[in-house]
């Protein structure tokens, strides 16, 4: 019986990615998404850093994006909870494939390479609800936009959502979360305006992003 035991394979689960692209972009007052920082779209850079550690690459965004020549030729889960934030967007995603993990990334983060994706997939703990990175800034925070949530994730942050909790980060604190440290950088480091679009092209000009 114990040899029987230790032949035992369990079933692989597969990891798919999630670009967050859905965003109105208030502040920047354009797409954040059709932004260029490596040479291609932003959404489209995040797709294909994606698609060399996931099984599938999907976007998230809104509807009447679709429209737009950047996103035709991707595969897209548009927003079933609207008005929600990013929280939306993952919750869309889980429930069109329960069957999966799901890699999170937010298409405003210009400066997470390969390494910062390889580093959260090696370090995963796939018995808690998510893994996240811990914050540069306030370490005791995760940074849920560049994350890996579980598939057991998808009831939780249903009832997180129905106690009117919207925020990831806030949901994050509260639950089961592996904290993973980061390295010296800035490869999480958000831009949400025109200031922060200049100064990000300009570190990334004189600094490049290493893999």
């Amino acid at each position: 019986m114990s040899q029987e035991r230790s032949t035992l394979k369990f079933p692989k689960i597969s990891l798919y990615g999630l670009v967050l692209a859905g965003g109105k972009s208030t502040r920047m007052k354009k797409d954040k998404s059709l932004l260029e920082y490596h040479g291609k779209k932003q959404v489209l850079y995040c797709f294909d850093l994606l698609g060399q550690f996931c099984d599938q690459v999907f976007i998230s965004n809104r509807k009447e994006q679709s429209r737009l020549a950047a996103y035709r030729n991707l595969p897209q889960i548009h927003d079933v909870f609207v008005d929600i934030g990013p929280l939306g967007g993952i919750l869309s995603a889980m429930i069109r494939h329960p069957e999966a993990a799901w890699l999170v990334l937010a298409c405003d983060l210009p400066f997470v390479r390969e390494s910062t994706i390889k580093t959260l997939i090696r370090k995963r703990n796939f018995s808690k609800m998510a893994t996240a990175y811990r914050s540069t800034y306030e370490p005791n925070l995760p940074e849920p936009l560049c994350a890996i949530y579980e598939m057991k994730a998808l009831f939780q942050l249903l009832q997180f959502l129905a106690q009117g909790i919207q925020c990831p980060r806030a949901i994050l604190l509260r639950s089961d979360t592996h904290l993973v440290t980061q390295g010296l950088g800035v490869s999480l480091d958000n831009v949400n305006s025109p200031q922060e679009y200049r100064e990000a092209l300009s570190l990334i000009k004189h600094k490049p992003t290493r893999k």
